[in-house]
């Protein structure tokens, strides 16, 4: 079992390109591990409760359930526009994840791992916790990542987290799968240094949006306590039988949980593994952490107060599903930060997909059709540029299973970019239009088609955890549907299309994206037509 998740996204602002990215990130590693005959299980959803949607909600008179129902709404939406793939949804309301939630935090204090005590401390409102000296300058302020600070005391419940710092630090030490990519594990052993614990409480006279203590009703339980356990509590963890929910031993470990690498350190790299050894998970039961990078502007974070965020739903409303999902996961190597630039997503689309792979697709079927009616042709012929590119094909296929395993994207459709070039270097070195005029030169004309077709087969099925639809639009006009129906990347040989195979009508794949003056050209053009029609009659 491929167990995926993603981060549960915030329900106090609207989503950002940064969530889009991680969703089509995660969603793409899930049909891949789909399509290699997996069973796959993909858990995605949202963290609704906390200070920040409380006091939001108290703004704009509405109740917490009120406003995270309105942002959950539009985080569903966009997810569905994307074609995310999800298999379960997590939301931090619902009454399975409370039950979870307390019965962890019920058996913790059973054992001995939470308790209670008066605090004198600063307390960041923005990421509603306590600071340490750590992340106090030299002149006592704080850096503005934390928002307002504020120095507050009061009393609240502890997770004894300083008693599981030497094994995690001893896990993470001899682990190579626990934090993804190797460059990140440095980070994590270097923030694995602390004697405090870890407060899991707010005093509902503070906050009452929350997950009440079961053995302390004044409290509700921190939010990034409730949220981490929501990787196990919608996987089946301490279910009722009739709930709805996996089966957890099915499930568990996770085998990819895809986060930020902002939230690395200290939520899921020190908090998460702490929390489940804790509650008896062995080394062998911790999940795999896959970090990715940021999305960034001119080099600068995204951010609501620079004015500079991103918003995926303008993206799609403008280019489409495909054009971003491609971009998401093209233009940025796993795990390192990239820069937005909404003119690489237009030169990435309309070059690589629709004057690359469209073109190849397009040229190839018409040609088939024009030249032997639709029928993939038989041919004995044979020469040195064919034999590259069966070649290549092969060692295309390798290469994009290699790094798709690995995790990586962008090198994957590069490799697959690199092989529709070399088609359409084929095509432009063997000519098939001259070839068509000579009746002797129907064999190697035969065996030319024969190779670009089956190309664009398999390339057509490799994209598909990428772009689904776009696969789909190709095999289907290659009328190889039911070929590829059943057949893993671990079945792609050479000669997928058999003998006499016929092919169906081109469509284009990927049409253009225009630039506003070459809409501008074709309205002209168009309103021209119109006005010598109507003054013809």
């Amino acid at each position: 079992m491929y167990y995926i998740t993603t981060a549960i996204d915030y329900t106090n602002a609207l989503p950002h390109i940064g969530h889009a990215y991680e969703k089509v990130l995660a969603d793409v590693l899930a049909r891949w591990h789909r399509m290699k005959g997996e069973e796959v299980y993909f858990l995605t959803g949202v963290d609704q409760h906390g200070q920040k949607v409380q006091q939001t909600a108290e703004k704009l008179g509405l109740t917490p359930q009120e406003h995270v129902n309105n942002l959950t709404a539009k985080f569903k939406e966009l997810w569905e526009r994307l074609n995310i793939s999800n298999d379960g949804w997590a939301e931090t309301t619902d009454p399975r994840h409370k039950a979870c939630v307390q019965k962890i935090l019920a058996n913790l204090k059973d054992k001995g791992e939470l308790y209670k005590k008066s605090y004198k401390g600063f307390y960041s409102l923005r990421q509603e916790q306590f600071l340490t000296e750590k992340e106090q300058r030299e002149d006592g302020t704080f850096d503005e990542e934390w928002g307002e600070v504020i120095e507050l005391e009061e009393e609240n419940w502890y997770f004894r987290l300083s008693a599981h710092a030497e094994w995690l630090r001893n896990f993470v030490e001899k682990s190579d799968s626990f934090v993804l990519p190797a460059f990140r594990k440095a980070e994590l052993l270097n923030a694995i240094d602390f004697d405090s614990d870890l407060c899991i409480s707010r005093p509902k006279n503070r906050l009452s949006w929350g997950i009440e203590l079961p053995f302390d009703p004044d409290f509700v339980t921190y939010v990034w306590f409730d949220a981490l356990i929501n990787y196990i509590s919608f996987a089946g963890y301490l279910a009722e039988p009739d709930s709805g929910l996996p089966e957890f031993e099915k499930l568990w470990p996770a085998s990819c949980e895809v986060i930020g690498k902002d939230i690395l350190v200290p939520a899921h790299g020190v908090y998460w593994p702490a929390m489940l050894h804790a509650m008896g998970f062995s080394d062998e039961q911790m999940p795999s952490l896959l970090v990715h990078g940021w999305w960034n502007i001119n080099g600068n974070k995204m951010s609501k107060s620079l004015g500079n965020v991103v918003n995926p739903v303008t993206l799609v409303d403008m280019f489409g599903p495909e054009a971003v999902r491609y971009y998401l996961v093209r233009d940025i190597t796993t795990g390192k930060d990239a820069n937005y630039d909404i003119e690489r997503l237009v030169m990435l689309y309309n070059t690589e997909l629709a004057n690359d792979l469209g073109n190849l697709c397009n040229r190839s079927i018409n040609m088939t059709r024009r030249y032997c009616d639709s029928v993939l042709p038989v041919s004995d012929y044979d020469d040195e540029a064919s034999q590259a590119l069966r070649s290549s094909m092969a060692e295309t296929v390798a290469k994009f299973a290699s790094y798709m395993d690995d995790n990586l994207t962008s090198d994957a459709l590069a490799a697959l970019n690199a092989q529709v070039s070399a088609c359409n270097a084929y095509i432009e070195q063997q000519q098939p239009w001259q070839l068509a005029k000579d009746e002797n030169a129907m064999p190697k004309l035969a065996c030319v088609l024969r190779h670009l077709l089956e190309c664009c087969a398999q390339v057509g099925y490799l994209i598909a955890c990428v772009l689904p639809d776009a696969s789909a639009r190709i095999i289907s006009q290659l009328n190889a549907t039911e070929i590829f129906a059943e057949k893993t990347p671990a079945d792609i040989t050479w000669g997928m299309l058999p003998a006499m195979h016929v092919i169906n009508e081109p469509a284009p794949v990927f049409p253009r994206i225009l630039s506003d003056e070459e809409k501008e050209k074709i309205a002209a053009k168009a309103a021209k037509n119109a006005a010598k029609q109507q003054k013809q009659k």
